[in-house]
């Protein structure tokens, strides 16, 4: 694996072939110093009496940005450019994932037990007893990533081909977090019928199904459907990762600022997939003023949080009952599951102090992170550039590795919030504090903790096959 160094979207290796004279190079880093890009290594390729040919690395700050700095460079007297990489395609390049056997064939004894006809004992086995496939294939430790490609990140409607790269990039998080198998499988249909009907069909390799980037509100009965038909777990991650991250988040924030998640005014704004989600777990987790905003202003409140979670979808489509502004007067906690910048810090202002604010829009969060970091006791995103970043990675590996542990039927209420309860239980109450309410994703005890948690509420639950995990 590559050493990637500091991130960067934009980041760009460029080969020079400039003449070999001086004040040549001189032009190059003044030209870049004029655009203000960030310059890192400056390497020299080869060297002749008449070229120079040097590869220089540098940050942009767009895709734009990059093509316009290519081109000036291109324009400069005695300096060619040769070539240029962006070092995000470069890792894409083939794809990220790929597979492998357990073990090489190098003989006929080997490839008759591992395929036919020795693979015939293991098939006739599994077909007596059907619970065998757990124990003799990979349906015990695989997932299945399931994409229409219709919600892709915070980009949209891309379709199944543009949304592969994401899969196959949760395919590595899965395998690197959690060491589970996971396929990426994008679907060339946005019809919920075809997609239910293929995802059924499909099951019987995978020990669970992660739903990703679909678009609400299809999203929601395609999960509630293929949890009633299939005996293996099924989770939305967009909406249900989301969720678990998020109440993590704000109960650890809770007690730095030393208050009652029952009393505290909430306001959620976006009510696609992950917005719903969020406002369930918030309710059942114990919130009781919950104030959920679409594009339009404040489509659900409640002063008591009595509502039936199922009927949360249908919230969507209610008139406003009043502004987004209007519901931050007041409000403790502003959680943002929408789109860049729509809020000030003036808008932030209206809360009362010791303010919690979760922008959670990517790549732009609902409010500029570094104005709003001035009045915020607590300001966290969904980036890794700011403090506090609240990443669904934290919950999926060890939520789907649990329920893979003690072959879970189902991932349940009860399992989601044991997952969120021992995120947040990661951080102790010592080392709390406004830049530390989350642990990160690349703490090692996560999914651990997580799977742990989450397999024995499924074995409390009864959802659980075993009464114990596997692994």
């Amino acid at each position: 694996m590559p050493d990637n160094g500091p991130y960067s979207n934009y980041r760009l290796t460029v080969r020079l072939s400039l003449e070999n004279k001086p004040g040549v190079f001189a032009s190059v880093a003044d030209l870049l110093a004029k655009e203000k890009v960030n310059l890192g290594a400056i390497d020299i390729v080869e060297v002749t009496k008449e070229k120079m040919i040097r590869d220089i690395t540098f940050d942009a700050a767009s895709d734009a940005h990059g093509k316009k700095l290519i081109d000036r460079l291109n324009a400069l007297e005695k300096v060619k450019v040769v070539s240029a990489s962006d070092r995000i395609f470069l890792l894409h390049l083939g794809g990220k994932i790929r597979v492998e056997g357990k073990f090489p064939i190098k003989t006929r004894n080997q490839l008759s037990m591992a395929y036919t006809p020795g693979v015939a004992r293991v098939s006739q086995a599994i077909a007596e007893d059907p619970s065998k496939v757990y124990a003799l294939t990979v349906k015990s430790n695989s997932v299945a990533i399931v994409s229409d490609g219709s919600a892709v990140l915070g980009l949209g409607n891309l379709g199944p081909a543009a949304a592969l790269p994401v899969m196959e990039g949760k395919a590595m998080l899965f395998k690197e977090f959690a060491g589970i198998d996971a396929w990426p499988i994008c679907l060339a249909t946005q019809d919920v019928d075809e997609i239910v009907n293929t995802v059924k069909n499909i099951a019987p390799v995978f020990g669970g199904i992660n739903l990703e980037d679909i678009s609400a509100p299809r999203c929601f009965e395609i999960e509630r459907r293929l949890k009633a038909i299939l005996d293996i777990p099924v989770m939305h991650d967009d909406q249900h990762g989301t969720a678990v991250v998020l109440l993590a988040a704000l109960k650890n924030a809770l007690k730095v600022v030393k208050k009652d998640i029952h009393k505290v005014r909430i306001v959620v704004n976006g009510v696609g997939a992950a917005g719903i989600a969020c406002c369930q777990i918030l309710l059942t987790g114990g919130a009781q003023r919950l104030f959920a905003c679409n594009r339009k202003g404040v489509v659900y409140a409640s002063e008591s949080g009595l509502i039936r979670n199922d009927l949360l979808p249908g919230i969507r489509e209610n008139e406003p009952i009043m502004t987004l502004r209007e519901a931050l007067s007041g409000a403790d906690v502003f959680i943002g599951l929408s789109a860049g910048n729509i809020l000030s810090v003036r808008d932030l202002q209206l809360m009362k102090k010791e303010r919690i604010v979760f922008a959670m829009a990517n790549p732009d969060p609902e409010v500029n992170p570094n104005e709003a970091l001035k009045v915020c006791r607590i300001f966290a995103t969904g980036r890794s550039d700011f403090p506090n970043q609240i990443n669904n990675a934290l919950a999926f590996p060890g939520i789907f590795r649990g329920a893979l542990d003690v072959r879970a039927r189902q991932i349940n209420e009860a399992m989601k919030l044991a997952a969120s309860e021992v995120i947040a239980g990661l951080i102790s109450d010592e080392q709390l504090g406004e830049e530390y309410i989350m642990p990160s994703i690349f703490d090692k005890r996560v999914v651990a903790a997580v799977s742990r948690a989450v397999a024995q509420a499924a074995i409390k639950t009864q959802t659980a096959r075993e009464k114990e995990p596997k692994r």
